[in-house]
């Protein structure tokens, strides 16, 4: 049973939880030793054991709560993300880390982007701001993932848990057979989507060219600046992020499936189709992406203002941290084993 604090947390705390292995990593970008690997064993092994063992959530904030500054909170974790991309590649381009180093930055670098910049860049792409919303969408598409910017508020939030969304893996399918099917069905689907609405609205522009466009110009770019080794690995550390990304999608829907009603439509979606995680350090860390089914319910909600609502059980939520839960997802047979019965504990609740 996960006890609770007795206060919310300012958003200051998402702001240092989220910037500390980011800040981390650039100063082990830039000079190697110790910030290098203290950034990557705090993301990898430290952060996610201490929140095994806290084992706290944080009270849900009060309804009636405002919370100012936490669109600035994310442009700085945002700016924070650019920074490390550029000191890390760097790194990669010139000779001042050494091998193990190397491994080290493209490891912790990986993670902060597929989890952290994730996390950060999800919410801009839902604030109504349109220089928001840019900036979030420009976090993607540095990332060689701008179509998600598309896919994850046209067809994801619209065909959650169901087989029409290609990010919410039905039971059964192992992580490394949901990635492909993922990344390409959401590409094609969000392709869909921007063009039936360009469709709608002659002159406008599919955002699919910015989105590919500037894929290729952060390709160029790195290629021309920094040669063919930094391109390489950039394209590698891409790779690795868009994994991270989308284990968190994997987790966060595995097996949950709205009812379909008389109508043929499926029913809203609800606090019982996405899997909630009530640990306090990944909700600081990740700006509350684990409370993921209150932002399902509620996208335009800022996150320190997002919702575990526990008491509305039976309820889907993970045994463990989000970043552990990734973890056991790379190894299919456990995954399974943790999840399943909870799956179909999740199915017969439905039932009744």
């Amino acid at each position: 049973m996960t006890r609770t604090f007795s206060q919310t947390p300012p958003v200051t705390a998402f702001v240092v939880f989220g910037a500390l292995p980011g800040l981390l990593l650039v100063a082990g970008a830039l000079i190697g030793g110790w910030p290098l690997w203290a950034g990557l064993i705090w993301a990898a092994v430290a952060a996610p054991a201490v929140d095994v063992a806290l084992s706290r959530a944080f009270p849900d904030a009060d309804a009636q709560a405002h919370f100012p500054a936490a669109d600035a909170g994310l442009v700085l974790l945002i700016g924070l993300h650019f920074a490390l991309l550029a000191v890390a590649l760097a790194a990669f381009a010139g000779d001042w880390l050494t091998r193990t180093e190397r491994v080290a930055l493209f490891l912790g670098a990986g993670m902060y982007f597929g989890q952290i910049t994730n996390a950060t860049a999800h919410e801009l792409i839902h604030r109504p701001s349109r220089t928001l919303f840019r900036l979030g969408a420009a976090a993607y598409v540095s990332l060689l993932f701008g179509h998600h910017t598309s896919a994850h508020r046209l067809v994801h939030h619209h065909h959650v848990a169901t087989d029409a969304d290609p990010n919410s893996a039905p039971q059964g399918m192992g992580f490394w057979r949901f990635f492909p099917r993922a990344w390409i069905g959401s590409f094609r689907q969000g392709l869909r989507a921007e063009r039936a609405l360009s469709a709608r609205k002659p002159g406008r522009l599919n955002p699919y060219l910015a989105w590919v466009g500037g894929g290729l110009a952060m390709i160029a770019g790195v290629g021309l600046i920094l040669g063919g080794l930094a391109l390489a690995d950039y394209l590698a550390l891409c790779l690795y992020a868009q994994m991270q990304l989308m284990l968190s999608d994997y987790v966060q829907h595995y097996g949950l499936r709205r009812r379909t009603g008389p109508d043929g439509k499926p029913e809203p979606v609800g606090p019982r189709h996405s899997w909630d995680s009530p640990h306090a350090l990944s909700s600081l860390t990740l700006v509350n992406a684990p409370r993921h089914s209150d932002h399902h319910a509620h996208p335009l909600r800022a996150y320190p203002a997002l919702r575990l609502a526990r008491a509305e059980a039976p309820r889907p939520m993970l045994p463990y941290p989000l970043s552990v839960m990734g973890a056991i997802a790379l190894v299919p047979p456990l995954w399974r084993r943790v999840m399943d019965r909870r799956v179909a504990r999740m199915a017969t609740s439905d039932k009744a």
